[in-house]
């Protein structure tokens, strides 16, 4: 098995990398991630876009790479935690880590056009 990840994403909604071959399927596993909401705002951490990154491994590991909207965030522990549970019940995944950044500052430019229409931010 390899140790090199196949990068999915380095910000929220770019496009997979097609030409890397993997087990897990990125579709489930971006599914997974958008499945976890923000308490406090109506819509997907995914279309939000705080997911910075996500590398997947041929042995079924994921690392995801995220940030919070601000870091006092009153969710700031809860939102890993629900990601790295919602990954790791994708089929085919072994193991999911999931690290808060920084860098760069989240802003409402990271935010889906889906996002913004959700919360009538155009």
């Amino acid at each position: 098995m390899s140790a090199t990840p196949r990068h999915v994403l380095t910000q929220a909604l770019n496009a997979p990398d097609e030409a890397a071959s993997s087990q897990l399927n990125e579709d489930q596993i971006i599914g997974a991630i958008a499945s976890v909401y923000d308490p406090e705002i109506p819509v997907n951490i995914y279309e939000l876009g705080l997911i910075y990154a996500v590398d997947m491994y041929e042995d079924g590991r994921v690392n995801i790479e995220m940030t919070l909207t601000a870091p006092n965030c009153p969710s700031a522990q809860e939102l890993p935690l629900q990601v790295k549970q919602a990954v790791e019940s994708v089929p085919g995944v072994t193991a999911a880590k999931v690290e808060i950044v920084w860098n760069p500052p989240w802003d409402m430019s990271r935010m889906s056009d889906e996002a913004r229409l959700a919360l009538n931010m155009f």
